[in-house]
């Protein structure tokens, strides 16, 4: 397929190339609005779909932002997991001679595929952290519902489900309801009075960046294959090791440097995406078909270009760092500081700290307690898009424009959800996966 195009459209603006399907979507009745709530003292009812480890910590920072909040309704495919979580957030907000903060019952503790249907129906707020390859269809239906939606990153694993993202987004908007993304960093006190040194032109021009996500890696597989009672079942609970369900790795985890990245540029996106990668150091099949590394080049209009790289190598030196270089100096955005091109340091962040994640949620409920909207459905669709582009170059060993990789057919849905065989693709191989 030729990755070259020169439709600029989708690149200048990008939520117009989703208006046939949010004109389909305008349809749908709205119930709920940002002002439901305004300066009004009314429970708001909180939903939580995917209750692993980050659900549990979102709905724990949903209770904590407002003390009109009750969960009334967890969802997730495994029941253990909706177990586990509703008895540790019941320990935590639940106590004696106060009013219960968790109220879930055993009749709104939702099991399977479609749990999330549920749990909507229950809430005022939905929280979705669910595996990301469930994310658009998640967060279609909550949009559609009329409620207000925290969607973790990334939205998405194929250009597909980015593209049904962004017309969500976009209904979201005109139904004027609160759409926060889980790309925490920009909601990092530091970082935003970073960028916003940047913005003002502290280093001049952007000229390069640089930015580094290299760790020893996840947790090992949580099952093994005679644990589990189908296929299927297996790579859910080992849902990081499945580009199908979580992108790999550049998609599910590197999005955060990334985000910064295009957060840089005004999210403006690069025009072209070229890389590579592999499995060098994970190989087994245990670790599924997803790479241990990515080194990804993104280049933009202006001529600016970003050297992405990532990795999961146990044993090796960790790097998780981002730097930008302007004409009059350069960034180091995880220090929070600007130096000079003698590097001598000509600001640095000495402002108050804060929980990037409690400032989220924070930021949510008082938006819809005073009536405003909050909308990071841009934002999280361009990023988690950009992630996706720099593994369709890895995989392919091809240079792809901005415009092919959103244009992209490549859907990773699998045939059927249910819990049954559900065959692994093998591992990509540059110059043999074709971009599609």
């Amino acid at each position: 397929m030729n990755t070259q195009t020169n439709d600029n459209t989708s690149r200048r603006n990008f939520l117009a190339a989703t208006a046939a399907g949010t004109a389909a979507l305008a349809a749908v009745p709205q119930s709920l609005s940002a002002g439901a709530w305004a300066g009004g003292s009314d429970l708001l009812k909180v939903g939580l779909v995917g209750v692993g480890g980050r659900g549990t910590g979102a709905a724990e920072q949903a209770l904590n932002a407002d003390p009109g909040t009750v969960l009334v309704a967890l969802g997730d495919a495994f029941e253990d997991a909706v177990a586990r979580g509703r008895r540790q957030l019941t320990r935590m907000f639940n106590k004696d001679g106060t009013a219960p903060r968790v109220t879930v019952d055993d009749d709104h503790a939702f099991v399977g595929f479609d749990a999330y249907k549920k749990v909507i129906e229950c809430s005022d707020v939905v929280l979705l952290a669910s595996t990301p390859h469930f994310r658009p269809e998640h967060l279609r239906a909550s949009v559609e519902a009329g409620k207000h939606v925290f969607c973790e990153k990334p939205v998405a694993v194929d250009a597909p489900g980015v593209r049904s993202v962004l017309a969500s987004s976009a209904l979201a908007e005109q139904k004027k309801l609160n759409l926060v993304s889980g790309l925490c960093w920009r909601y990092h006190p530091g970082k935003r009075a970073t960028f916003e040194q940047i913005r003002n032109g502290a280093i001049g021009d952007i000229v390069t960046m640089q930015c580094s996500y290299m760790t020893g890696g996840v947790w090992d597989p949580r099952r093994r294959p005679d644990e589990c009672k189908s296929e299927m079942e297996y790579q859910m609970r080992n849902w990081y090791y499945y580009t199908w369900l979580s992108g790999d790795f550049n998609v599910e985890q590197h999005i955060h440097s990334l985000d910064k990245m295009m957060w840089a540029m005004n999210d403006e996106p690069p025009t072209t995406i070229s890389g590579s990668g592999g499995r060098q150091v994970r190989t087994d099949a245990k670790y599924g078909n997803i790479y241990d590394h990515f080194d990804v080049v993104y280049t933009w209009e202006n001529g600016v270009k970003a050297f992405a790289r990532a990795r999961h190598w146990p044993n090796c030196e960790n790097e998780v760092e981002d730097y930008i270089f302007g004409t009059k100096g350069r960034v180091d955005v995880m220090g929070h500081k600007i130096m000079d091109h003698r590097g001598n340091v000509i600001w640095k962040y000495d402002g108050p700290d804060g929980d990037m994640y409690q400032i989220e949620h924070n930021e949510l409920f008082a938006a819809i307690r005073a009536g405003k909207v909050i909308n990071n459905g841009d934002y999280m669709c361009k990023s988690t898009l950009m992630a996706i582009a720099g593994r369709l170059a890895a995989y392919t060993g091809q240079r792809l424009t901005w415009d092919a990789v959103m244009k992209s057919t490549e859907d990773l849905s699998p045939k059927s959800y249910e819990w049954a065989d559900n065959p692994v693709p093998p591992v990509a191989i540059p110059g043999k996966t074709p971009f599609v």
